[in-house]
C-alpha cells in the first residue's frame, strides 16, 4: 500500500494553500542563522555592524524578486493556470491548479524539465513550452479527456472517458465506471431539510465504515476527503450554495494508480459543481500581456519598420527601444504585418528586401528576445530552424515576433510572425503558433502604401544591424 499518492499530496496542498499560502521571501533576507548573528552583535555593542547589515538586508528585500517563479508575475492567469494543468497531466505538479506560482509550482517546472532534459531553471521557455503542452495534450487524448455536463446535478466534471466509459443514473448523480468497475466517478447533488455542510462531512467521513482518512478538511463552502477505503483510493470533494451541495466522489484500485494519480489532481480542479465555477471561471477570458517584446524590421531610412500585427494589437504606446515612440502607420490582418514608423532617427539600417532567388528549408532567424528570458537584456541573437508545414519549427523565443528570416544565402526570406499560446484551463491549450510573412507579401504590402524599400546587404550581421525591439504597452 503507498500512502503517499498523488491524490492525498493533492489534498494536503490543498490545505496548505487555503491557510498558509504566501508567495516566496528573497532567501538572502532570511539565511540560517542571521538572528543568532545579530544578538551576539548587539550584546557585544557593535552597534555600528549592526545599522550596516540592517541596510544591506533592506537593500536586499528591495531588490528581492516577490515570487518564487521568477517571470511569473507578468504571465497572464489563464496561462499560468494552464501550466500547472499540464504539469499535472505529465505527473509532475501535484497541487491546488489555481495559478499561484510559488515554490511547489517552479518545483514542479524544474522536474519537468529535468525529465525531459532542459536546463532546471524553473521558468519555461517556448520550446519547452511547448513540449510540456504536447506531453499534455497526448495524455489527454490517449484517456480521451473531456469535460462532461452531468444533467442530474447540473456539474461539469472533467473524465478520462476512455477509462470509465459505462454511465448510469445513481439515486442522487450518475456514475461513470470501467467495465469491472476498478474505477468509478460518481457525482451527488443533496438538499434535504437539515442536512449541513458540515453534517454531510462528518457523515461522508465514516460512510462507508472502511474508509481510512488520510485528509479531511472542512470549510465555509466545500469539503474535501481522501484516503483508503478498503483496497482502493478514495477522493471525494462537495461544495454548497444556497443550501444545495454537489459533489464528486472517485475511487479507483491501487493497480490504476499509474493513471489515476495524476487524472485525479486534474480532475479535482476541474470540477465545476455550480455555474461560475471551476478552472474556466478562475482563469477568465484570455487577456493579453501589459507590456509585450517584440522585433522590428527596419526597411527604410526615413524610418519606416515592420513588424508582427498580433504584436500591436491593442497597444496604447508603441515604441522602438532607443529611438522613442512610434507611429503605428497601417496594419494588414491577412498578412500578418503592421507598419511601423520613427521620426527623426540617425543611423539606420535597412535590411534588403529586394532580392530573388531560389530558398530552401533551412532558415535562421535573427530577434530580440523578450527581456525576461535573457536576464532584462536587449541582445540581438539568431536561431537555426527549419519550415515545417505552415510553420517554423524548433520554436523561437517570445520577442522574435517581427524577426528577420534569412535563407540558406543570408537574404532575407521573410518576417517572423509568432503568436504566444492562449490557455481556457479545460485542456491542453494550443501550441505557440510560428510562422514566417514570405519576402514578396512584405514587398506588395509596402508597395501598396507607397513605400520603398532601401537596399541592404545580405548576412546574419547585416541583418542583426537591421533589427530593433519593438514594445507595446496596453493598459
Amino acid at each position: 500500500m503507498r500512502h503517499a499518492s498523488a491524490v492525498l499530496a493533492l489534498s494536503a496542498l490543498v490545505v496548505s494553500t487555503v491557510i498558509f499560502w504566501h508567495p516566496s521571501r528573497n532567501a538572502a533576507s532570511a539565511q540560517p542563522g542571521d538572528s543568532e548573528i545579530r544578538l551576539a552583535q548587539a550584546k557585544k555593542g557593535q552597534a555600528k555592524k549592526q545599522d550596516t547589515s540592517k541596510k544591506q538586508d533592506t537593500v536586499q528585500k528591495k531588490t528581492a524578486p516577490k515570487e518564487a517563479s521568477g517571470n511569473s508575475s507578468g504571465m497572464p492567469l489563464a496561462e499560468r493556470i494552464g501550466i500547472q494543468f499540464d504539469l499535472a497531466w505529465t505527473g509532475h505538479f501535484n497541487g491546488l491548479i489555481n495559478g499561484e506560482f510559488n515554490d511547489r509550482s517552479v518545483a514542479a517546472v524544474r522536474a519537468f524539465q529535468k525529465d525531459y532534459r532542459f536546463k532546471e531553471t524553473g521558468v519555461l521557455a517556448p520550446a519547452e513550452r511547448a513540449q510540456l503542452a504536447a506531453a499534455s495534450k497526448a495524455r489527454q487524448e490517449r484517456l480521451a479527456w473531456r469535460m462532461v455536463e452531468d444533467k442530474a446535478t447540473g456539474a461539469q466534471v472533467g473524465l478520462p472517458t476512455s477509462q470509465v466509459p459505462n454511465v448510469t443514473q445513481v439515486r442522487n448523480g450518475t456514475r461513470w465506471s470501467s467495465a469491472q468497475g476498478q474505477i468509478q466517478v460518481e457525482t451527488f447533488r443533496l438538499r434535504e431539510p437539515g442536512m449541513t455542510l458540515a453534517s454531510l462531512f462528518e457523515q461522508q467521513k465514516k460512510e462507508p465504515p472502511n474508509r481510512k482518512l488520510e485528509v479531511n478538511l472542512l470549510r465555509n463552502d466545500f469539503f474535501i476527503l481522501s484516503g483508503m477505503q478498503g483496497l482502493k483510493k478514495f477522493y471525494v470533494r462537495a461544495e454548497i450554495r444556497d443550501l444545495e451541495i454537489r459533489g464528486m466522489t472517485i475511487l479507483y484500485d491501487q493497480a490504476t494508480d499509474g493513471i489515476m494519480d495524476a487524472v485525479t489532481v486534474v480532475m479535482s480542479s476541474a470540477f465545476a459543481p455550480f455555474p461560475g465555477t471551476g478552472l474556466t471561471a478562475l482563469a477568465g477570458p484570455a487577456s493579453r500581456r501589459k507590456v509585450e517584446y517584440g522585433t522590428g524590421i527596419v526597411t527604410t531610412v526615413a524610418g519606416h519598420i515592420l513588424t508582427d500585427r498580433q504584436l500591436t494589437d491593442g497597444c496604447n504606446i508603441i515604441a522602438v527601444s532607443g529611438h522613442g515612440d512610434a507611429e503605428l502607420v497601417t496594419s494588414d490582418e491577412a498578412a500578418g504585418l503592421s507598419l511601423l514608423r520613427i521620426y527623426g532617427a540617425a543611423n539606420l539600417a535597412p535590411a534588403g528586401l529586394v532580392h530573388e532567388g531560389a530558398r530552401g528549408p533551412d532558415l535562421t532567424l535573427v530577434g530580440i528576445a523578450d527581456p525576461q528570458a535573457q536576464a532584462g537584456g536587449r541582445a540581438v541573437t539568431n536561431l537555426a530552424t527549419r519550415l515545417n508545414g505552415d510553420g517554423i519549427a524548433p520554436l523561437p523565443q517570445l520577442g522574435f515576433a517581427g524577426a528577420a528570416a534569412l535563407d540558406a544565402q543570408g537574404r532575407v526570406y521573410g518576417m517572423v510572425t509568432l503568436k504566444a499560446p492562449v490557455v481556457a484551463g479545460m485542456g491542453a491549450p494550443p501550441l505557440p503558433q510560428a510562422g514566417v510573412v514570405s519576402v514578396e507579401t512584405i514587398r506588395q504590402f509596402l508597395e501598396e502604401r507607397y513605400v520603398t524599400p532601401t537596399t541592404g546587404q545580405p548576412g546574419i550581421d547585416a541583418a542583426k544591424a537591421a533589427v530593433v525591439r519593438v514594445i507595446c504597452v496596453r493598459r
